[in-house]
């Protein structure tokens, strides 16, 4: 017995050997023909027939057999009866639909398709199969009643010539519907970036792929190697393509997106220029220390030179006794005038102001005479024009604010809502955890990972419970009359027109698990590689994050990484706060819940905006719960608006009382308060009230009027014009108040006579301010942004209506109340008398006397005159210095208030997010996309121009550093090319029956749809014509994507080509997306950089032919129209303020009378106030944007409330030197000015500190406050200073009229004195004739004027005010 079964044993292992030598042949197959389903797999996405197990000669095929195999695998193709395969028909059809499915991501590439192929074909069907294939594992399967053993798995040996010359052609194969690549959903867990020839192979031969029948090792040899090789094995080593050839059919080479070494040699793209730069420093810098120094040399020049010249002019006098010398040689000698001395431009000054003080004189004594008139007239004309402000409207919407409806941005977004609709409305959350440990997961198919501490079961199921609770949000819409939801207004891509809940795109992390608890927690045992293990949500997870766009992971779980709306979830959408493409340590959750976005005329814009209050309700709800695990941020698409709406309504109340602050100054600083018995009497409550009254008259007339001719407001409007006309009118109130206060009523001058020549002198500095203000404006109205537009126009009207009622209204309340004051009345107690007389002395006040006698006299000494000027020279160099250096734009996080909730998703949105905004890339009407030259001017396959338009925005990709290109575009043309492509099912017609010769879907079965709607191409470049393209392109567009179709253009496309009638593609949209952008100035940067890619596609583009002239490209991103202003804001504000600047200067000179010196000094101190401003701005941190410019325009004209009073007043005086006139100007109507605006603004504006709105608090507390303070001294310091060393001569028409009536004065002295000695020696000789003891003499004094004190004053006086 035992010799016996030794041997047995030695007979079967010789056989065994034997049998193990020989399976190993060439012409041999190790399996052959199919036994039926692989009883080791479940449901898969096709039906896994496995072969049967047959070593045997290859066959010889002929008939259809042959043909079969000339379509499917034409690299083994040896010619009619020498062709050889060692597989059947069957097996044929089954590898055909097997790469159909494959090859519909591939077939852009050629040459990978090719290779493709060429490997499953030598697996299935080469005639040497058996020397590269090795039956690992075999089963009985039984089909038809039949029992045969089947090929379960098997080793295919390849060598890695070809292995990887494989891999290498398809690795950068793209799926123009996402930008991704293609290798990156057959890579499995690895993705695209993480594959290797290895891994793509072993994910095509693991049969939970749901597309493998069997399982498949694939060892890969290197040549040479010999080890592990069984014996008989001859690894395959045919040559595979490269990605750069066409293929022995004659498909053309693979285009540059799919192939790199298909690209032409491109120069690296131009780096942006850097920092101006001089002498190896900034260049600015270094022009500023130049400026600095040339004003300081021309300064010192100009004393050196000025001494010199009166130096010698004293020496050539011989010492002639000089009146009036300035303390710092600049001294004007008082001299006779001889009238041809005196100018042309002195007459014109001086009858300038004769004539304006005449005109004001005269119109100020009858407004004071008839008040009660003048104040019902003056109401009925406000009332009148008020009245508009029932139909006034309030723009609160962003775009319509800041975008010019001519502009480009604004164009293009018109443009493109036009055609494709307003993009969709977001409701975002972003939800981390933080303070959770991260653990690392052991998976059985993807090796250890590491976890976050948020990416846990717990978290996901509570943010899947919370989006549950969204999706099923309800409420009663009154705009409906019914219950409504999220699928009435919610995005649908893939069924817009009959909505479900799962047809709504929400994109999370649970919608890899299609929402499903059930989902998220199946868990299943699996075996890999003989280890054992449970698989669960972390192993789907892991896979879907990777592969995004597949239908069923590798795992024994079988689930879709789908969502239930049907698309795909990228993980950039889905989490954020990862490094690289470690998405499971990812920081935070994205969940997003996208809605229709509807014109606000539509019926369902308020239902939009009523479910988003119902999400905000439900969030804020949750945010509050005690329980809740997350730390988020959130926002809907209405949360600006609200936030912006909200915080206004709150610091309503801070401007109430900043108002409030200003008009008690105003009351009690325009009192006289000469005795505690009189305070009640010499108060000027009801004044400043009146004063506060006729600025909020005159800009309500100004709104009520642009209300009547359908000019919006805004909130801008509604802040900054009261507080620019409030400080207008307060500085003019103050100065009419003032000098009325300061001014003695003459003899036999009525009270209405002194308030109207107290108003002609005044009132020409008053309208020389207000006119230059007005004018500005009106010319800032200029401006192409509407919000800077509307502002000029509501503020040159106000500005003009408030000098109006000033000169009605305000004088007539002025009259009343001296009326009241002159009968000893007070004030709020109009029947109650004080006994106390007022005083005859005029009233000064302690300011006029203080500057007077301290002020004055300090500034204008010689040292410190000197000191200012080089200190304000350091201060204009300095800030031209930080002018260049000032951050433009605008970071919409200001604009929230502090507190906000959008503060935080702003903080979470730069902080987790990485992936920036959609970037469209608009195609106008004018280019033919149905011609083949067409289409390889736009798409980027097989075929395509290197230089057409998907492929242009690949190479800004390519880039994203420079272009801000993140992600390139998709590309309807390149996947509509696809979805002809007859190696895919896409696109079938019907073969018979009532439908044939029409479209068949995917989804039908081959036997009806036999017919493909385009033959193969021999070079493998598809291009359908016109017709073609034209019939079956709507097909495309309504295709839903699906496994057996993935090229659909259903979502993805549908809505991104637009035809008119005639069927002509009048618009069409390519989808990209930018870097992360955080501020304003990179949102900038991309916009100017997607614009000159898109001037460049464009350019390209028109070379087509039969291309429009007017034919254009270009980016539209829904940021655009807030950023597009930053490309031009500092040449449109240089414009602006240049415009502003313009009337200060021409009306000064007109109102003195062509007086140039004037005008330039008036100018040259309000530039430098504007340009100190923008220094301190970037010191300060305040961004230059419209809201800045429109404070800067504000800063002018308070700057001329500033300067211009100081400049009328020096130029109006005669005192004997510059020195002293400038004294004169400083106490007199510095003063006034400084109490007027300095006083009356900066308490209002101190209140504004209080204020939540960041806006507020940067551009009206931080900017006005600069502006006032710099107004104030530059006026009140800079100014004087200046003006004595290069103001005005005095005007010799004036001095020749005062020595002609001093002449005239002598004269009538000197008669009297004759007349009065004539009559006393009359006198003398009737009283020795007549001997009377008693003369009459006393008529005698009625001849006599004394000249001294009284006269003296009065000269004096109508000098300065003249």
């Amino acid at each position: 017995m035992n010799v016996v079964a030794a041997l047995i044993t030695f007979l079967t292992c010789t056989t065994v050997q034997v049998l193990s030598q020989n399976e190993h042949r060439p012409g041999y197959c190790a399996f052959y023909e199919e036994c039926g389903r692989n009883p080791l797999l479940g449901d898969t996405l096709i039906p896994p027939i496995v072969p049967c197990r047959n070593f045997s000669q290859a066959r010889a095929l002929t008939g259809e057999h042959y043909k079969k195999l000339q379509e499917v695998c034409p690299m083994l193709d040896k010619g009619p009866g020498s062709t050889f395969a060692c597989c059947s028909l069957k097996q044929l059809k089954s590898l055909d639909m097997s790469l159909t499915l494959s090859k519909a991501l591939l077939v852009r590439c050629p040459s990978c398709a090719e290779n493709f192929a060429h490997l499953h074909c030598i697996n299935t069907c080469s005639p040497n199969q058996s020397q590269s294939v090795k039956v690992t594992k075999v089963m009985n399967v039984t089909s038809l009643g039949k029992t045969r053993e089947a090929v379960v798995e098997y080793q295919a040996y390849l060598s890695t010539s070809f292995s990887d010359a494989s891999f290498y052609s398809c690795q950068n194969v793209r799926i123009p519907a996402t930008g991704g690549f293609a290798i990156g959903t057959m890579c499995g867990r690895y993705g695209a970036k993480l594959c290797t020839p290895q891994r793509w192979y072993d994910f095509q031969g693991d049969s939970s792929n749901g597309l493998a029948p069997l399982d498949i090792d694939f060892r890969l040899i290197k040549p040479g190697e010999t080890e592990g090789i069984p014996e008989g094995v001859i690894p395959y080593s045919g040559r595979a393509l490269n990605c750069n050839e066409t293929t022995p059919s004659g498909g053309q080479v693979c285009s540059c997106q799919d192939c790199k070494s298909s690209c032409p040699v491109l120069p690296p793209p131009q780096m942006p220029p850097g920092p101006f730069r001089l002498l190896g420093t900034d260049g600015f810098f270094v022009i500023t220390i130049i400026v600095f120094a040339l004003l300081i040399y021309f300064f010192i020049f100009f004393l050196m030179f000025s001494c010199w010249i009166k130096s010698k002019k004293n020496q050539d006098e011989n010492k002639v006794e000089k009146k009036g010398r300035d303390q710092k040689c600049d001294s004007v000698n008082q001299q006779v005038i001889h009238p041809s001395e005196v100018t042309c431009a002195d007459k014109n000054s001086m009858a300038a102001q004769a004539f304006l003080s005449s005109v004001f004189q005269s119109w100020g004594t009858i407004m004071a005479s008839y008040p009660f008139t003048v104040l019902l007239v003056s109401a009925v004309v406000v009332a009148a024009f008020a009245a508009g402000l029932m139909s006034i409207e309030l723009t609160t919407d962003p775009v319509e604010l800041w975008s010019a409806p001519s502009s480009r941005a604004r164009q293009e977004k018109e443009f493109h809502d036009k055609h494709f609709g307003p993009f969709f409305r977001t409701n975002q959350l972003i939800l981390t955890a933080p303070g959770r440990k991260g653990y690392i997961y052991d998976s059985l198919l993807f090796g250890q990972q590491n976890f976050s501490g948020l990416v846990s079961k717990e978290l996901i199921i509570e943010m899947l419970l919370l989006q549950k609770k969204i999706q099923n949000i309800e409420f009663w819409s009154e705009d409906l009359n019914r219950t409504a939801s999220l699928k009435d207004v919610c995005f649908a891509p893939l069924n817009p027109n009959n909505s479900s809940l799962t047809d709504c795109a929400v994109n999370s992390l649970p919608q890899y698990f299609q929402n499903s608890l059930d989902n998220i927690n199946a868990k299943v045992n699996m075996t890999e590689l003989g280890v054992t293990k449970e698989v669960d949500w972390r192993d789907h997870l892991i896979y879907c994050l990777s592969s995004p766009l597949s239908f069923k992971d590798i795992t024994a779980l079988g689930l879709s990484c789908m969502a239930d709306y049907g698309a795909p979830v990228f993980p950039f959408l889905a989490v954020g706060g990862y490094l690289g493409d470690e998405y499971t340590n990812a920081e935070a959750f994205i969940l997003t819940f996208s809605l229709n976005n509807y014109p606000r005329t539509h019926v369902k814009y308020n239902v939009a905006m009523q479910w988003e209050k119902e999400f905000l309700k439900i969030v804020q709800d949750y945010q509050r719960d005690p329980t809740a695990n997350f730390t988020f941020a959130y926002m809907a698409e209405r949360s600006l608006e609200d936030e912006i709406n909200r915080t206004t309504a709150e610091d309503i109340p801070i401007f109430m009382i900043s108002y409030a602050v200003i008009f008690v100054y105003i009351a009690v600083a325009l009192g006289e308060y000469s005795s505690w018995r009189r305070i009640l009497v010499d108060s000027k409550f009801l004044v400043g009230f009146g004063g506060i009254l006729v600025v909020g008259c005159s800009v309500l007339a100004s709104m009520g009027f642009y209300s009547w001719i359908g000019i919006p407001s805004s909130l801008v409007i509604l802040q900054v014009v009261p507080f620019l006309v409030l400080a207008v009118g307060a500085d003019n109130i103050f100065i009419f108040v003032l000098e009325y206060q300061r001014d003695v009523r003459k003899p036999n001058e009525t009270r209405e006579q002194q308030i109207g020549r107290v108003l002609g002198n005044v009132a020409p500095s008053m309208l020389l301010c207000s006119l230059s203000e007005s004018v500005c404006f009106f010319l800032g109205a200029l401006s192409t942004m509407p919000a800077v537009k509307s502002f000029a126009l509501y503020a040159a009207l106000a500005v003009l209506m408030d000098f109006v009622l000033q000169m009605t209204s305000f004088v007539a309340l002025l009259s009343l109340d001296a009326r009241r004051q002159d009968n000893n009345r007070c004030e709020l107690l109009c029947c109650v008398t004080v006994s106390a007389k007022k005083s005859d002395k005029p009233n000064e006040g302690f300011l006029l006397p203080l500057m007077r006698n301290y002020y004055a006299p300090v500034l204008l000494n010689q040292y410190i005159r000197f000191i200012v000027m080089v200190v304000f020279i350091f201060m204009f160099s300095g800030s031209l210095y930080l002018m260049f250096h000032v951050t433009v734009g605008l970071d919409q996080e200001l604009a929230m208030p502090k507190g906000s909730y959008m503060l935080d998703y702003f903080q979470y949105l730069y902080k987790y997010l990485e992936v920036g905004v959609p970037v469209y890339f608009v195609t106008k009407k004018g280019f033919n996309f149905t011609t083949e030259e067409g289409m390889n001017a736009v798409c980027s396959s097989v075929g395509c121009d290197q230089f057409s338009m998907t492929q242009k925005i690949q190479y800004a990709a390519n880039y994203p550093e420079l272009s801000y290109i993140g992600i390139s575009s998709n590309s309807w043309v390149d996947d509509f090319i696809d979805w002809l492509n007859p190696g895919s099912r896409c696109c079938r017609l019907y073969s018979f029956g009532p439908n044939a010769g029409k479209f068949c879907s995917a989804d039908k079965s081959p036997f009806l749809c036999g017919r493909k709607c385009m033959a193969k191409p021999s070079d493998g470049v598809l291009r359908p014509t016109v017709e073609e393209f034209n019939r079956f392109l709507p097909h495309f567009l309504g295709n839903r994507p699906d496994l057996q179709c993935p090229k659909g253009g259903l979502g993805a496309y549908d809505t991104a080509v637009v035809k008119d009638e005639s069927g002509e593609i009048i618009a069409s949209r390519f989808m990209a997306y930018h870097t992360p952008l955080t501020n304003s100035q990179e949102f900038t940067a991309a916009l100017l950089k997607a614009r000159e890619l898109a001037f460049e596609i464009t350019k390209r583009m028109k070379n087509v032919s039969g291309t429009s002239p007017d034919f254009e490209v270009f980016p539209y991103t829904v940021t655009n129209v807030f950023y597009e202003q930053y490309l031009t804001i500092v040449p449109e504000g240089l414009f602006n303020i240049s415009l502003c600047l313009l009337p200060t200067f021409v009306v000064c000179c007109l109102l003195l009378g062509l007086d140039l010196r004037s005008g330039l000094l008036n100018l040259i101190t309000i530039i430098m106030i504007t340009v100190d401003t923008v220094g301190v701005m970037t010191l300060w941190d305040i961004h230059y944007n419209a809201v800045a410019l429109i404070n800067l325009v504000t800063a002018v004209g308070i700057s001329v409330e500033f300067v211009s009073h100081m400049t009328r007043s020096f130029a109006l005086s005669t005192k004997s030197t510059r020195v002293e006139r400038a004294k004169e100007a400083t106490a007199n109507m510095g003063s006034a000015v400084f109490a007027g605006v300095a006083m009356t603004n900066l308490p209002g504006i101190l209140v504004l500190a209080f204020a939540k709105a960041q806006l507020i608090q940067i551009f009206f507390f931080r900017l006005n406050l600069v502006i006032t303070l710099l107004g104030m001294a530059h006026g009140l310091i800079f100014l004087p200073v200046v003006l004595s060393y290069l103001g005005p001569g005095v005007n010799k028409a004036v001095l020749l009229q005062i020595q002609q009536e001093q002449t005239k004065t002598r004269q009538e002295l000197e008669l009297t004195n004759s007349m009065r000695q004539f009559y006393d020696n009359m006198n003398f000789e009737d009283s020795e004739t007549n001997k009377e003891p008693h003369s009459n003499v006393t008529q005698a004094p009625m001849y006599t004027k004394d000249p001294s004190p009284s006269t003296e004053h009065e000269q004096e006086e109508n000098i300065d005010w003249f």
